[in-house]
């Protein structure tokens, strides 16, 4: 039972996504995650499939020096392959077998993130359909349109943050406190207020005080996300939960890595992918950077990726620089 739950365990570490400030030495083998190998030989001792739970893929960046379009690309298609081939190890490792269900979070923050709802339903439709196509049958999805229907979506946000959210004060507490949750709370506020102020757009008014305004709204991300954990852990019970921002080793929470990145925070919707021209090496990066790398590749009629161009060059300076346009 143990060796089995530890060699579930190994399969993911290699994939982990952990802080900056974790060393290199550290946390190499399942010992350093008690908490994640505990569950897993709960699992292991009473033969159920385990089940991954993982918030994210909400919607694509508003910035479009980040991402290329409004739906998901060749990012996307990487990451939920990885995922679908993640699940197959794990089956041969343990005969239950391994699944996942990516908790798209879009509509829970996209008033605050400046999204249309129409947009996030797009996105969340368009990656189902990428899921079915591409028949990775490990992986299912899960929004608020699971849990609350066809109700309008500013009314599903207030439900969720009503019977799940912390409060205002908690959060505000822990993020003083920088050995809260292992640093996680700071650490995680200063991300998504770096991604606020990069992705506004619009803002009229000074520079601080659109600092301002993205530290306010962090909050309001991070009360949310709180929330749409408990929610997840409420309807998906005993699952091993996952997540795409980086986690210290002895958290209940395993970071995980989705695609090679120069940034422990970027992920496939907040940015884009450069292939190498020999087809080996991949890596995500802003659209802007990739596009004066690059040549911009199509797939499906519509922007997916970039291809390295051979000589590092080979178009007009001002047409690798230009950023991609964002789609409909």
């Amino acid at each position: 039972m143990t060796s089995t739950a530890a060699a579930v365990l190994s399969t993911l570490l290699p994939h982990r996504r952990t802080p900056k400030t974790t060393a290199a030495a550290e946390a190499a083998t399942p010992a350093h995650f008690p908490h994640q190998l505990r569950h897993l030989q709960a699992l292991v001792a009473d033969r159920r499939p385990i089940r991954f739970t993982l918030p994210g893929f909400p919607c694509k960046s508003p910035n479009p020096a980040k991402a290329l379009g409004r739906l998901p690309d060749e990012g996307e298609r990487l990451a939920l392959r990885f995922l679908d081939r993640l699940c197959a190890r794990i089956g041969e490792l343990y005969a239950p077998g391994a699944r996942l269900v990516i908790c798209s979070d879009g509509h829970l923050f996209s008033d605050l993130i400046g999204v249309p709802d129409p947009h996030v339903d797009a996105y969340n439709d368009a990656l189902r359909a990428m899921i079915r196509t591409a028949g990775l049958s490990h992986l299912t999805t899960f929004d608020l349109r699971d849990v609350y229907g066809d109700r309008p979506c500013d009314a599903k946000r207030a439900e969720v943050h009503r019977r799940y959210a912390p409060s205002l004060d908690a959060l505000r507490a822990e993020t003083r406190n920088a050995a809260a949750h292992g640093g996680e709370t700071l650490r995680l506020y200063r991300g998504i207020t770096r991604f606020l102020f990069e992705d506004t757009s619009g803002f009229e008014g000074t520079r601080s005080a659109l600092q301002r305004a993205c530290r306010t709204r962090a909050y309001g991300v991070l009360q949310r996300s709180r929330a749409w954990g408990t929610l997840i852990a409420e309807h998906h019970p005993d699952a091993f939960r996952l997540s795409i921002h980086p986690q210290p080793p002895g958290t209940a929470k395993f970071g995980i890595r989705l695609l090679d990145a120069p940034d422990v925070w970027m992920t496939p919707w907040h940015a884009c992918v450069l292939r190498d021209a020999d087809g080996g090496g991949v890596r995500l990066m802003r659209a802007a950077d990739a596009a004066r790398l690059g040549r911009l590749v199509h797939q499906d009629g519509r922007p997916s990726h970039y291809l390295r161009d051979v000589h590092g060059a080979g178009r007009p300076a001002a047409a690798r620089a230009a950023a991609p346009a964002q789609l409909s």
